[in-house]
């Protein structure tokens, strides 16, 4: 069955059809803008390639399907990325194909190809969309075929696919018997797909190297793992800052799914940088258990975007691999994370939420440590991972606090020996070091960091 937000959507959409201007010029080859009729009556697919490179970013050029090397500014020595889209209900262009396609040709000299297949995505059916995945899949494996045999080589193809463009994806690679270089799908499509066979989905299999990242298992997202890593944003399910209620609109079916190229998006942003931890789960994630990575050195942790070439051999070498990160609710959605050590000493047993807040000047940043009760008790280490919304430096103050739920009786009271806090991202920065502090429950204690190396 088909998710109930899915069922929802399709009634809304003739009330918010997207818009996104075209490219200028009439020399250029723009991508195909149906409106929601032709959704309604439904499109025969055809399958249109659109060449970017760094000389004509803003003007696509449509490929023809031979004699390739005679194209202008298709460059057959240069790697190629195919960029495929999902499904389109409305017909509309998606919004995010002319900002993908330029932060792709900054990572470096390359051709970029859209694959534009929205007549055949566009439909109200999903069924007829999803069917139609297949044979533009065959149409994108001619075309491959026919760069090898025109000299390309099938190890500097990659193809980036989004919800049923990285199914599309797996079709080509699975095609080409997982010969090509790379397949990226950005939260691969759900419906249709939950208990697919490896032949029928998206599968490492279908080329040298594949990344998933997951946002919207719970929904238009497929849940498992189907890559060679595969990222989880915020556990793979609903993305902070995303509407939580059907009055919110169209914005509260896809804001989820689409987050997913949102997120890549801001990771090929040389200002933002999404490092993954791998873990078994999430919740492993965040009990601060799996925040090291220690099979990734001397490279760090690996980070979701477009060079793979850190931790891409060690991946190759674990198998498949999941890797989680929390995110804010905005651009550019990096969280400051810390790897925080207790050591208790109190007579009895207690349970306790924790918050902690960072000051900087007059700037000051809280998380509040909740996703379970803690367990402090005599001469115990504890390990958290504390995630704050704003990245402060340097930190002249830490405060903390602690709730137990006690509602009757007295304040509970838990003494530190030690806190320490240690910057994952950012390992140039000192570790942050406290001895013997006492909190009492639902009080600030306040202290200034020292230098962990002052102290034995």
């Amino acid at each position: 069955m088909l998710p109930r937000r899915l069922l929802c959507l399709l009634g809304l959409l003739v009330l918010c059809r997207g818009q996104e201007e075209s490219l200028p010029g009439e020399s250029c080859d723009n991508f195909t803008d149906l409106d929601f009729s032709h959704s309604f009556m439904g499109t025969s697919l055809y399958v249109r390639l659109l060449l970017y490179t760094r000389s004509n970013l803003g003007c696509g050029q449509e490929l023809r399907h031979r004699h390739l090397s005679s194209q202008p500014l298709f460059n057959l020595s240069l790697p190629t990325v195919f960029v495929i889209h999902g499904y389109r209900p409305t017909g509309a262009p998606p919004i995010w194909i002319d900002h993908l396609v330029r932060l792709l040709a900054k990572q470096e000299d390359m051709n970029v190809i859209v694959v534009d297949w929205n007549k055949g995505a566009a439909n109200l059916n999903y069924f007829i969309a999803v069917t139609n995945t297949r044979q533009a899949a065959h149409n994108l494996t001619s075309f491959i075929l026919t760069m090898q045999e025109e000299g390309a080589s099938l190890n500097s193809v990659h193809l980036i696919g989004m919800s049923l463009g990285a199914h599309l994806a797996g079709f080509v690679g699975a095609s080409l018997k997982g010969k090509i270089g790379r397949i990226t799908g950005l939260d691969p499509a759900g419906p249709m797909f939950a208990g697919a066979t490896p032949d029928e989905r998206l599968d490492p299999s279908d080329a040298k190297f594949v990344d998933v990242l997951h946002t919207d298992m719970n929904s238009f997202g497929l849940q498992g793992a189907h890559g060679h890593i595969d990222y989880y944003a915020n556990g793979g399910f609903d993305q902070p800052g995303c509407p939580k209620t059907i009055f919110s609109g169209k914005s509260y079916f896809v804001c989820d799914h689409q987050r997913s190229v949102f997120l890549y998006l801001c990771a090929l942003n040389q200002t933002c940088s999404l490092t993954g931890y791998p873990c078994s789960t999430y919740n492993d994630f965040l009990d601060g258990r799996c925040l090291q990575c220690e099979a990734f050195r001397p490279a760090s942790c690996p980070m979701l975007g477009y060079d793979v070439s850190g931790w891409r051999d060690t991946l190759l070498r674990l198998g498949q691999t999941k890797a989680y990160f929390s995110t804010t609710a905005t651009f550019p959605y990096r969280k400051a994370s810390y790897r925080v050590d207790m050591v208790t000493w109190n007579q009895y047993l207690r349970w306790a939420v924790v918050y902690i807040k960072l000051h900087s000047g007059r700037s000051a940043t809280e998380t509040r440590i909740d996703h379970k009760l803690f367990r402090f008790e005599q001469y115990t280490s504890t390990r958290l991972l504390a995630q704050f919304d704003e990245d402060l430096h340097p930190i002249q103050k830490i405060s903390m606090r602690i709730s137990t739920g006690n509602v009757i009786g007295p304040r509970y009271k838990i003494r530190l020996l030690r806190i320490r806090l240690i910057p994952l991202d950012r390992p140039d920065r000192p570790l942050m070091c406290r001895y013997d502090i006492i909190m009492e429950e639902n009080m600030d204690v306040a202290f200034r960091p020292l230098p962990c190396d002052s102290y034995p």
